[in-house]
């Protein structure tokens, strides 16, 4: 029978990594003197140990896992341990981790001295609290004494707990066979103890009492002459029907649901109504009728919510104007999405209206609506409903403001305020939708509303219903066309030279989106320079939203030439310029990428079967056949799917390596056995025929070994010391680098000993001392080396490297050979990527700083005022100083690469 693949299970993923974790693990298994399962099994997978480390560790450790509820079952879902008899399975995860890794956590992770094995890994894994367990405060769980129930016995002395380790009570372990989590919530049952049975009977015999079969009877003495009576085992003892008692089974409850007017109305109120038929039957009477009439709370429901606040609305009641209102704003927070203007005509009508009285809170007009195509009124209070009043400002200018000494409002003024801020909430709330966006920017009322808005005094009171008007105005401009004259435009600029960093973002995103949505592009004209200065500052300040609205506003400024010309005359612009050139990398991340630049490549196999050393193959000798022969497979064999050995020449390297051990008892497998015994070990091996003249028969999907590996998948080296006149190297395999280094220095240097073992490297006379590994030229210009020590401490060069530099020092290492494989070579990138959207073009600050700075490289003048001499004077001096972090950006920001480009080809060019 050959051996399982075990070894090969797919789903333990050998990295570098694993099988490093895996030498440190049996090295601690070896020092401690127990048994390590490398791949042990639970249910019909092998458990990466490795990886069950890191998942438990993850949760706190082993003790934090048993601590709670289900946690081993999580952790064997985890492996796709599969879902039949789960409990079980999670038990054996448990012990898995018990076993192998219990002990190892405490050393490593815990930086303690873990407990005996006898108490640990010889022992089930039952219980908890692995880190406080010792000799003195844990005993290990022996036979239970089953029968303490029952015959009576108090089991609260037994001093069993006082050996239990402290989170024993407390462990919750998933045991095979549990209940799972029906039983688990279940109490256990109390100690049955004996009742106290007070002897009834009288004192005095009667003549019949030797006929009582009920009588006591008394037992036989027991061996030691101790009189024993157990009462469970009596049927007529309570103790028995204590001990044997079963409860009744309880029998399922039928529930009803009782009918009422608040469950089910209907139903209810139909029950009533046949109750007092049937009542009324029995009388001989007859109930009365209403057919035709309408009762009240009958017939006709009205009119819905959404028609009850328009009309409400429309009414120009005050208490009904509240109930919409307050309806509003609900409505339009929750249904915003489908409450829309086109459905409801008259109502944004209705809602403009009101707004329009703030203007009568604090000046002394009450506006009125004129939709007649005459033209503009001549009335200062009549607005022009069908083209918007153009004068508006001035009208504005020409109002008397009410005195107020202070901020103390009357009920009546905060009522009408709070009706006023609902109904731009609403409108607010709705212009969200592109809908009733739409459907707004064609009311002409509106735009002089926020103008008259953005106009108001400037009070706490109206600084809610401000920024109500600059969120509209943010959604409404990109349908509109303005003009530097233009009344809104002018007040949408007016509010940039204030102080409230909310109504700036606003406005600031409103100017910019201005005929967003129309053909014609938008042209911003007419910024004072002051506040162009500002908005360049401001980029300057740590607030990324604010710096974002900044940037689109400059991208849309600097879109035009005269505005670029206007901010070179009056403006410094070598610090716009270098906060740009910084916004470029705001944000980025270093990302690495490598490129290859060699291929990896593969050794050639070897052209022999390798000898095994001694000391292995004492190890391999251990075993009976076939895990003999599987075992010197896998040290003198290795996998690869593009080579193949002949059958032939592997029966006959199998022959000679053990026939000489071959005795009556223990011969060697047959052929065919021995064939199948290779496919078993190696996953990727099988038998094949090559068909021919001369059919050849092979075993592909392996190839010999350069150099033999051991049972622990540590590979052997091969001493390279040529002796001088001798063409042949040494040859021998050593399994470390310090037997290598002994060998050499014993074997081959003759380097004598002292009594105690150590090496005497006292220097010789002559330079008889030289270093011959693999035709080694150190020591050949002198002739060799008179001590000992130096040629001994430069042999050690040649030996394999064990420190965390291995990797890079491998290509220098002299035991690689042309036959070795050799790994690919990378070149490495350090990227300074930014932001990017869901296409993985770029985006933020860093698009928007490059997009403003190859405006303004496009926009510049050719030439400055005091030049006089052409050419690109004025690229020279605004970019000339930051060119270099220009090309670092295209060179190491790969989503800004293109527009880089495009930027520092505009810059070059002039």
């Amino acid at each position: 029978m050959a051996p399982p693949r075990g070894p090969r299970e797919p789903s333990i993923d050998r990295t570098v990594e694993y099988e490093e974790f895996m030498k440190h693990l049996a090295a601690f298994h070896e020092k401690r003197g127990t048994t390590l399962d490398r791949e042990p099994r639970v249910g019909s997978k092998h458990v990466n140990l490795l990886k069950l480390y890191r998942v438990v560790n993850a949760r706190g450790g082993y003790d934090a896992v048993s601590a709670e509820k289900l946690a081993w079952r999580k952790i064997g879902q985890e492996f796709s341990l599969g879902t039949s008899n789960l409990p079980a399975l999670a038990f054996n995860l448990k012990s898995t981790y018990y076993k192998n890794l219990a002990a190892y956590e405490i050393a490593t992770i815990h930086q303690r001295e873990p407990p005996p094995k006898a108490i640990l890994e010889d022992i089930s894994a039952r219980g908890g609290d692995l880190l406080n367990r010792t000799l003195e405060n844990f005993k290990p769980p022996g036979v239970r004494e089953t029968g303490n129930l029952a015959n009576g016995q108090d089991t609260d002395g037994s001093g069993d707990e006082e050996h239990r380790t402290p989170k024993d009570e407390k462990m919750d372990v998933d045991e095979p066979g549990s209940g799972g989590r029906v039983t688990r919530g279940l109490r256990q049952a109390p100690p049955q103890r004996v009742l106290f049975q007070p002897d009834l009977s009288s004192s005095r015999q009667t003549r019949h009492s030797s006929g009582n079969t009920h009588s006591p009877q008394p037992a036989a003495p027991a061996p030691s002459g101790v009189y024993m009576y157990n009462a469970s085992s009596n049927p007529n003892s309570m103790s028995f029907t204590i001990a044997n008692y079963e409860p009744r089974p309880q029998m399922p409850l039928t529930l009803r649901g009782v009918i009422t007017p608040s469950n089910n109305p209907n139903l209810f109120k139909e029950r009533v109504r046949l109750v007092k038929e049937a009542t009324a039957s029995r009388l001989n009477k007859s109930l009365p009728t209403h057919k035709g009439l309408m009762l009240p709370g009958t017939g006709f429901d009205g009119p819905n919510i959404y028609i009850r606040t328009l009309m409400a609305l429309r009414s120009g009641i005050a208490e009904e104007q509240a109930y919409a209102l307050h309806h509003l704003v609900k409505i339009s927070h929750e249904r915003g999405d489908k409450y829309k203007f086109e459905a409801f005509p008259g109502l944004a009508e209705a809602l403009i209206e009101k707004v329009l009285e703030v203007s009568s809170l604090y000046y002394n007009v009450q506006w009125e609506i004129s939709y007649e195509d005459n033209g503009p009124s001549s009335e200062i209070n009549t607005l022009d409903g069908m083209s918007g009043t153009a004068d508006i400002l001035q009208r504005l200018k020409a109002l008397q403001l009410y005195d107020a000494a202070d901020d103390v409002e009357t009920e009546e003024f905060t009522q009408k305020l709070t009706m006023i801020n609902e109904a731009g909430l609403v409108i607010r709330n709705m212009a969200m939708l592109e809908e009733n966006a739409d459907y707004l920017s064609k009311q002409c009322p509106l735009r002089d509303f926020l103008c008259i808005a953005l106009k108001l005094p400037h009070r706490a009171s109206v600084v809610e219903l401000k920024h109500y008007a600059l969120d509209i105005a943010e959604q409404l401009t990109r349908y509109w066309s303005l003009d530097a004259e233009d009344p809104l435009y002018v007040s949408l600029l007016e509010q940039l030279d204030g102080s409230d960093r909310g109504a700036i973002l606003t406005t600031l995103r409103a100017i910019s989106r201005i005929s967003m949505n129309l053909e014609e592009n938008n042209r911003l004209k007419g910024v004072p320079i002051s506040t162009v200065q500002r908005i360049s500052e401001w980029t300057l300040i740590e607030d990324e939203e604010l710096v974002h609205a900044c940037l689109d506003f400059l991208y849309q400024f600097t879109a035009v030439i005269e505005n670029v010309e206007l901010m070179i005359d009056q403006m410094v612009m070598g610090g716009l310029i270098s906060q740009l050139v910084r916004l470029l990398l705001h944000g980025a991340k270093e990302v690495e990428t490598r490129m290859m630049l060699k291929p990896p490549v593969k050794g050639r196999g070897a052209t022999e079967v390798c000898t095994v050393p001694d000391d292995l193959l004492e190890q391999i000798l251990k075993f009976e056949e076939p895990e003999r022969s599987s075992h010197w497979l896998r040290a003198c064999f290795e996998e690869d799917a593009e080579s193949d050995i002949t059958q032939i020449a592997l029966w006959q390297a199998y022959q000679s390596r053990f026939s000489q051990f071959s005795t009556p008892q223990r011969g060697l497998l047959p052929a065919a056995e021995f064939i199948k015994t290779v496919s078993n070990t190696f996953t990727g091996a099988n038998a094949q025929v090559i068909n021919g003249p001369i059919a050849k028969f092979i075993i592909k999907g392996i190839r010999p070994r350069h150099l033999p590996m051991d049972l622990k998948g540590r590979l052997y080296a091969r001493c390279l010391w040529k002796v001088p006149g001798n063409a042949n190297i040494c040859g021998e395999f050593l399994l470390k680098p310090k037997q290598m280094w002994e060998h050499v220095i014993s074997t081959h240097m003759h380097i004598p000993r002292y009594e105690d073992g150590r090496f005497d490297f006292t220097p010789a006379a002559t330079p008889k001392y030289d270093c011959h590994w693999n035709g080694c030229q150190k020591f050949a210009s002198t002739g060799g080396n008179p001590s000992p020590y130096e040629v001994g401490m430069h042999f050690k060069t040649h030996l394999p490297d064990t420190s965390k530099k291995a990797a890079l020092r491998a290509k220098n290492n002299r035991l690689i050979g042309p036959d070795s494989p050799q790994e690919a070579e990378y070149m490495t990138f350090i990227w300074l990527n930014t932001q990017v959207d869901e296409r993985g073009d770029a985006a933020g600050l860093p698009l928007t700083s490059a997009l403003v700075l190859r405006n303004l490289a496009r926009n510049l003048p050719k030439t400055t005022e005091d030049d006089g001499q052409g050419g690109d004077s004025w690229m020279r001096k605004l970019f000339g100083p930051v060119m270099p972090k220009l090309w670092h950006v295209m060179a190491h920001n790969r989503p800004l690469a293109n527009y880089m480009a495009d930027l520092l080809a505009v810059v070059t060019a002039m």
